[in-house]
């Protein structure tokens, strides 16, 4: 007797809606803020629903001090592919703005609501359920699924690299940061960068011969805003360079004294952050940015301008990303998009997602591995009322079920 065939696209339609989205609220209800305790109350949690599901294995994975990720392990029946699921469980704290509870787990006929709604648990949740829906309906695939559900990507990714650290690898990976469902195939490394800029006071009455640190940090940071850096492997690596300022102190001297407004400003420190893409270093872009510097130098006579790199600490820094269009992993989600949504999925160094640091970054470098990123959410990422619309969780269900069922084959 023949068994009955099994079709992906038939099940990818047939999942239980009203219970995917009450596996997302029950985690959203989780306040889980990024090193707080609440990180370890949902990993405990994912332990206990991965193994109600029936996953082979489930366990939690030391990190650092009482902080643990929450691994699942489905095992195939051997000879296919094996697959790896990568997302975060910390979240941002809730800002001022909002209008609906955060830790509701609100749903109405557009959205589901929460903090880490998109960022990211929508994408936990979706291959949670995908692999759910598998194993209630009986399906065994013949490679093996890993389902990792990380703490600290906002500590630059510390939680995935101790799971890399531990040996869990796979043939393919899928990381779910929020990317409207389009398949992101390069992002960009991370740097944080401190500028001073050293000018020469002057009382306001005599400001003609002074040289103006606070006039030239305006004049600096349009420049910095528009770079790119030029070891850019090409147009679509440059594509994700970025420079940004986003802190600046001004007043006189290094140690900033406010109290006397009539001087011209001696000193400015500025602090941003850099976006350079595979094959780029952080050396260079460190060297183009000093060259701005320089010419800024070189139009105000007086001015002295120095650029460093500052890392936090005991954290890593994310690493940059990309996978080949023509990989099994992205024509294999390609394929499922296009059966889901009936056109082409948007594929390449997309922007804004292009610029985000992710846990890609780690997969692909220190865990040696070809990936995509791929996840719902992002339009309404870390904002006020965050939300990610049903339609896009949903159909991320669907897209990482058939995903499932080609990289893995279906026993």
């Amino acid at each position: 007797m023949t068994a009955p065939q099994i079709d992906p696209k038939a099940l990818a339609d047939s999942i239980d809606a009203p219970a995917c989205l009450s596996r997302l609220a029950d985690m959203v209800q989780h306040k889980s803020y990024s090193e707080t305790p609440g990180e370890r109350v949902l990993a405990e949690r994912m332990v206990a629903v991965m193994q109600e599901i029936g996953l082979d294995e489930a366990y939690l994975m030391p990190v650092e001090g009482e902080r643990v990720n929450a691994i699942g392990i489905w095992r195939g029946t051997g000879g296919g592919k094996s697959l790896l699921f990568n997302g975060h469980l910390d979240t941002n704290p809730v800002t001022e703005g909002w209008t609906v509870d955060p830790w509701e787990g609100k749903i109405d006929e557009e959205f589901i609501y929460g903090i880490g709604v998109s960022n990211m648990k929508a994408g936990d949740a979706a291959y949670l359920s995908a692999v759910e829906t598998l194993i209630r309906n009986g399906v065994r695939l013949k490679g093996d699924v890993i389902l990792t559900f990380v703490i600290g990507e906002l500590q630059g990714g510390v939680g995935t690299l101790a799971a890399v650290n531990a040996g869990l690898r796979a043939d393919y990976f899928i990381n779910s940061e929020p990317s409207d469902l389009q398949a992101v195939t390069m992002h960009a490394a991370a740097f944080t960068f401190v500028i001073e800029l050293e000018g020469v006071t002057r009382h306001l009455s005599k400001r003609e011969a002074a040289v103006d640190a606070i006039l030239a940090a305006c004049t600096l940071i349009p420049e910095l805003t528009e770079m790119t850096f030029s070891d850019a492997p090409s147009e679509e690596h440059r594509s994700i360079n970025r420079v940004h300022v986003g802190v600046m102190h001004g007043a006189l001297g290094r140690d900033l004294h406010e109290w006397r407004p009539p001087q011209v400003a001696d000193f400015v420190r500025l602090k941003g952050s850099g976006r350079y893409g595979p094959g780029q270093t952080e050396a260079n872009a460190l060297a183009d940015i000093q060259r701005v510097l320089d010419g800024l130098v070189a139009r105000m006579p007086g001015l002295k301008a120095t650029v460093r790199s500052e890392a936090k600490e005991g954290r890593p820094i994310m690493p940059a990303f990309e996978v080949a269009r023509d990989s099994r992993i992205v024509t294999a989600i390609n394929a499922a998009y296009e059966a889901v949504r009936g056109v082409p999925q948007p594929t390449g160094a997309i922007t804004p997602p292009g610029y985000f640091g992710t846990d890609a970054g780690h997969l692909y470098e220190h865990g040696g591995m070809e990936g995509i990123v791929c996840g719902p959410g992002g339009k309404f990422n870390t904002m006020p009322d965050e939300r990610v619309e049903i339609t896009d969780y949903l159909d991320c269900i669907r897209i990482y079920l058939m995903t499932l069922c080609d990289i893995c084959e279906l026993a």
